[in-house]
């Protein structure tokens, strides 16, 4: 009856003490269960859940939840579109770049400001306002960068040097990789010269190449298709070129890789996000080297690749442990891993000045300086407006399929392409 007594006593106790604790500190003893929503398993999926393991080792009243990864950005915005309609968004989710205007025109992020302005650990993270600026929209911080991204070079160095090249002077301009591609290629050896990826996610390589010779996808207004001009005109060609001239394939990307890691391809244009996956699938087959995507006119800009964190959750609760894990996975500590896992480049400045971080990693991998030595020229990764922007993707997509596989001159397709697109921008007003 006593020890009966006692017990009750101590239940009573505990629960007037916690009901005497501040709402704030009483709702930190409750665990907190945050999703994430995420894409591109291949290059994400091991990454993603070492960074879930480590928060939760240092924030161990949250709870992450990874939702099956989405093949790529444009399935991760389909689903969160129709996650949006039958209230399921995610509470956090990693987009492209080149996506968050299409959900921001739906009002579905987080303005993430008010809590930047609010942490006094915000200063600490090395978010530099240039960087910054990639995951903004309408004046609102739509997103913090987790992961950026310019278009390289990938070269066997082997092949070059067999094919009469220098790997220390690898080409600058786009005639000199199609000369080099050419003398690469020897169908007889089964061997490839080069493959220019045109099909990498949200038309991301054609904007490349537009971009690279001082071009735009719209005019000032957004009321006018500006890629076929003289600069996308210069550019199509180039894509022709690869094709005809660089003897360049009819391949999908997952063939193209193969053949690349096995050595049996010399160039490969890709992002430099498959980095890491190069040097695991390579291993010491052959010495891989990275140059410089050739830029070919004054002003000209690349865009920049990758994802950005984004909030979801309205829930208060949710949206702290939401906020405490996109500054753990943006910050320097989960840039360290990530850049460490792929080929991207942090979107904080802290990792590359310390020692500890990734100061020595670039100086013994030089192949992860390409991008970083181009961020003096890289641009938005453009978002074109209205609700017809994934259709545009594939729109353009099949024209660049048409002009690869020579089954239309490249000028009439690219015609053909901008009226096209021209159809699907929403009229202003």
């Amino acid at each position: 009856m006593i020890r009966h007594a006692r017990r009750q006593f101590t239940r009573q106790a505990a629960a007037v003490s916690a009901l005497a604790m501040p709402a704030f500190v009483r709702s930190q003893t409750s665990p907190v269960d945050i999703s994430v929503a995420y894409s591109i398993p291949v290059l994400f999926k091991d990454l993603m859940e070492s960074l879930a393991r480590e928060f939760m080792v240092k924030h161990p009243n949250v709870r992450v939840t990874l939702r099956a990864p989405e093949e790529g950005y444009e399935q991760i915005l389909q689903r969160n579109l129709r996650d949006a309609i039958t209230s399921t968004l995610p509470d956090v989710a990693f987009h492209g770049l080149n996506r968050q205007r299409t959900l921001a025109e739906r009002n579905i992020p987080v303005n993430l400001k008010p809590f930047m302005d609010a942490d006094p650990q915000t200063r600490e993270l090395g978010f530099s306002p240039s960087l910054l600026s990639l995951g903004q929209v309408g004046g609102a911080q739509t997103g913090i960068g987790f992961s950026l991204s310019t278009p390289i070079l990938y070269y066997n160095a082997q092949m070059v040097k067999e094919a009469g090249g220098d790997p220390a002077r690898l080409p600058s301009s786009w005639d000199e990789v199609i000369k080099l591609a050419a003398a690469i290629n020897e169908p007889s050896r089964n061997r490839g010269g080069l493959f220019f990826d045109w099909t990498i996610t949200g038309n991301w390589s054609w904007q490349g190449l537009v971009f690279s010779h001082g071009g735009s996808m719209m005019n000032a207004d957004e009321s006018r298709v500006a890629f076929a001009e003289a600069p996308g005109q210069s550019a199509m060609a180039v894509l022709r070129r690869f094709v005809e001239e660089g003897r360049m394939a009819d391949i999908q990307p997952a063939a193209m890789f193969q053949d690349f890691f096995a050595g049996r391809l010399g160039i490969s244009m890709q992002s430099t996000a498959q980095l890491g996956r190069y040097n695991r699938e390579i291993g010491g087959r052959f010495p891989l080297v990275c140059a410089r995507y050739p830029l070919s006119a004054p002003g000209a800009r690349l865009p920049a690749g990758g994802n950005v964190a984004m909030m979801f959750t309205r829930d208060g609760a949710r949206q702290k442990a939401a906020w405490d894990f996109i500054k753990f996975a943006c910050g320097p500590v989960g840039a360290t891993m990530m850049v460490k896992a792929t080929g991207y480049m942090p979107a904080t400045t802290l990792p590359a000045q310390r020692k500890d971080m990734l100061a020595d990693f670039y100086a013994q991998n030089p192949n992860h300086q390409i991008s970083i030595r181009q961020q003096d020229v890289i641009t938005g990764w453009y978002a074109f407006p209205g609700q017809n922007a994934l259709r545009i993707t594939d729109v353009i997509n099949d024209h660049l399929q048409t002009v690869v596989s020579r089954k239309g001159a490249a000028d009439a397709v690219l015609t053909k392409m901008a009226a096209d697109v021209q159809a699907l921008i929403a009229r202003k007003g």
